[in-house]
């Protein structure tokens, strides 16, 4: 298998995959992003005889761009650009989990600072203010007065980028603590963990404290079925327990339900490696390579068809 990798740096998640793909005697053509050029019929990057190409690009931008490219030369990419397309924005995202009837935090958009202080009010206090593009927790505020409130959109109104005049406000989910992430291939999970943290932001790149977590029946329900809502794909599914009585239940798992916050596109797997049993690359190679099999497969049967026809 021929594999590409799409960077613009190379991270403890990329070596993982990277280290998996060649010991394994898969070819790894490394295609950083910042030196490619990307024309309306081909790039200036060896794409060619790829098998596949998986995006692992740090930036959102050079993600959602590079990946429309390759999908319009025909090269197999993942995730697709499509999935990226509604995973890198939380509008998009929420949208798409509520579209599918997945339990997902009641949100709203305003476009202005008077309504969005008027969504604010309407959630109560707290509440919280996202950005609609970002990850690992930055920018994001939770909101507990009317004084914060107006002083955090008049900073966000102000910031210039056309990005933070759109206002995603959101209910506050009182989660026991932590929440769970768990990464998925075209819905299957293949390890979860817990993130843990006094700070209301629970996030491992927030400092968050990771442990193994077992997916009960609802959980793994809903991890298929957010997969499915944005598209499928390798993807981090983010949800949080609701209807956790007491702080016992919460260290046993048990939740009365959950609510799916966040579907993650180029979703970085470091940190639930180390906190898990699982051997997170070799899985997620174990799907790539099946991937690969079944699109040369889907061509060889269309080659045929084509020849008989």
């Amino acid at each position: 298998m021929r594999v590409g990798i799409l960077y613009s740096r190379i991270r403890k998640d990329e070596k993982l995959l990277l280290n998996e793909l060649r010991e394994r005697g898969h070819e790894v053509e490394k295609i950083d992003v910042r030196k490619e050029r990307f024309g309306l019929e081909s790039t200036t990057a060896a794409v060619d005889d790829l098998d596949i190409v998986v995006d692992r690009c740090l930036s959102t931008s050079r993600s959602l761009y590079a990946t429309r490219f390759l999908d319009s030369y025909g090269v197999p990419v993942v995730n697709a650009p499509e999935t990226g397309d509604v995973c890198a924005d939380k509008a998009k995202n929420s949208l798409a989990l509520a579209e599918a009837d997945i339990p997902t935090p009641a949100t709203e958009v305003a476009f202005t600072t008077d309504a969005a202080l008027e969504a604010i009010e309407s959630f109560g206090y707290p509440c919280v203010l996202k950005p609609v593009t970002g990850s690992w927790g930055r920018l994001m505020a939770k909101i507990d007065s009317q004084n914060a409130a107006e002083a955090i959109l008049e900073h966000k109104e102000t910031l210039g980028h056309y990005e933070h005049k759109v206002f995603y406000v959101q209910e506050f989910v009182d989660k026991p603590g932590r929440d769970v992430r768990v990464l998925a291939v075209d819905g299957e999970p293949v390890a979860a963990m817990t993130r843990s943290s006094d700070h209301w932001l629970t996030n491992a790149a927030k400092g968050g404290e990771t442990e193994s977590f077992d997916l009960d029946e609802r959980a793994t329900e809903l991890v298929e079925k957010a997969s499915d809502a944005v598209g499928g794909g390798m993807l981090g599914v983010d949800l949080m327990e609701v209807g956790v009585g007491a702080d016992a239940d919460a260290a046993e798992g048990a939740a009365d339900d959950y609510t799916v916050h966040e579907v993650n596109h180029t979703v970085e797997f470091k940190a639930l490696d180390a906190a898990t049993d699982v051997d997170v690359p070799a899985r997620v190679v174990d799907w790539l390579e099946a991937k690969a099999a079944a699109l040369a497969d889907g061509g060889a049967e269309n080659e045929t068809e084509e020849a008989n026809a």
